[in-house]
């Protein structure tokens, strides 16, 4: 076996395993109303690295169409989308994971994007899409990104 085909079966190996609890988008199970009950990366998410999604305009960027009392340090909130103010006292994690997965389960009239979808609709361009998790179409967020946002959104209570 030549040295780049060993090591390309070896970096292969250890994406695979390091990404062994990661429900990939086309596998996540909502539940009628919309709701993600299990953790798309088998553990929580980072609500400090929530805040750097949120606001991050080559990520979620949800403060673009949200505005966000917590995070008024950042310019430019958008108001498309209802405010996030209070969110985690009004849903809990699974209803919110399953917001930012596609929110057009829980709201059919959302324009708001599918964060973590990769069929079933017009993709935004590859410029705006994530890391490539299942052949060439990516969702536009990875799977520890919607984690992280949803942790931080459990923090916002009124």
């Amino acid at each position: 076996m030549k040295r780049h085909t060993l090591l390309a079966a070896i970096l292969t190996m250890a994406a695979t395993t390091l990404n062994a609890d990661v429900i990939a988008p086309s596998d996540v199970v909502m539940n009628e109303y919309g709701d993600i009950s299990e953790s798309l990366t088998g553990e929580g998410g980072n609500p400090e690295r929530g805040i750097e999604v949120m606001t991050d305009r080559g990520l979620g960027n949800c403060i673009a169409c949200h505005q966000v009392t917590a995070l008024e340090e950042f310019q430019f909130h958008g108001e498309v989308g209802p405010s996030l103010d209070g969110v985690g006292s009004r849903w809990d994690a699974a209803a919110l994971r399953g917001i930012v997965v596609n929110a057009k389960n829980a709201f059919p009239d959302s324009v708001m994007p599918s964060f973590y979808r990769v069929d079933g609709f017009i993709r935004p361009g590859d410029g705006y899409t994530g890391r490539a998790i299942e052949g060439p179409i990516s969702p536009i967020l990875s799977a520890q990104d919607v984690e992280d946002i949803v942790a931080y959104l459990q923090t916002l209570t009124d």
